[in-house]
């Protein structure tokens, strides 16, 4: 079993969701709707991380080395987590109150990695061998920390990753009255695809509304 997973963004109408350029396109309706869904975990890739929190001065373990294993280490349990996205285990963290946080890496990361973040208080789970499994990543959420809902909200690439994996059993999509037009923004969802049939994914839609600042939040069940 693995969590129900929601897939939150907000994005313009063109689909661009860079957060220079929906914040001003529109208020807190993103964060309202976010509570509305009642998800007890979110979820964002290194990227976010990175520009939000972290910075960009990554962890650099003394040896080489891969612990080459599937594991997780339960630091403490929450009523809802915060957890990152990060393959080779680099982002570094505050030494600060760490409960509630989790780092799913792959078994490419270092034990010296581990050992940090269990220093810091730091959850983790760490599955795959050349990137994160994350079905797997997902059904250790649901059963060793209890995770029943799940939000998405990181950036185009950690998006289309679940997506492509099958992992995303709603998406919660909110468009803000205004238009990005620049070319190379990020989208909602970006992957790699070599497939010569491809077809896109089907949604069908379970609820659409107005909210406040013109907000349109339309709700659609992704169909596998």
């Amino acid at each position: 079993m693995r969590p129900y997973i929601i897939c939150h963004m907000m994005q313009s109408v063109d689909g661009r969701i860079a957060c220079d350029m929906v914040d001003k396109i529109s208020g807190d309706e993103y964060y309202t709707a976010l509570d509305a869904l009642e998800c007890n975990a979110f979820i964002e890739g290194k990227h976010s991380y990175q520009i939000h929190q972290c910075g960009f001065d990554d962890f650099k373990p003394k040896s080489p080395s891969s612990i080459n294993a599937e594991t997780f280490h339960i630091a403490s349990k929450s009523d809802k987590y915060d957890i990152s996205i990060d393959t080779k285990g680099t982002l570094k963290w505050d030494d600060c109150d760490n409960s509630g946080r989790i780092c799913i890496v792959s078994e490419q990361a270092s034990p010296e990695y581990l050992k940090y973040l269990e220093q810091l208080g730091i959850s983790y789970i760490a599955t795959g061998k050349e990137s994160v499994n994350l079905p797997c990543a997902m059904e250790i959420l649901a059963s060793e920390f209890g995770v029943k809902r799940v939000a998405v909200v990181g950036g185009e690439k950690i998006n289309g990753a679940f997506l492509r994996a099958g992992l995303i059993d709603e998406l919660s999509a909110m468009i803000a009255p205004g238009i990005d037009g620049r070319i190379g923004q990020p989208s909602l969802f970006d992957f790699h695809c070599d497939e010569t049939n491809y077809l896109p994914y089907k949604l069908g839609l379970k609820d659409v509304k107005t909210v406040p600042n013109g907000v349109i939040w339309a709700r659609y069940e992704i169909i596998h």
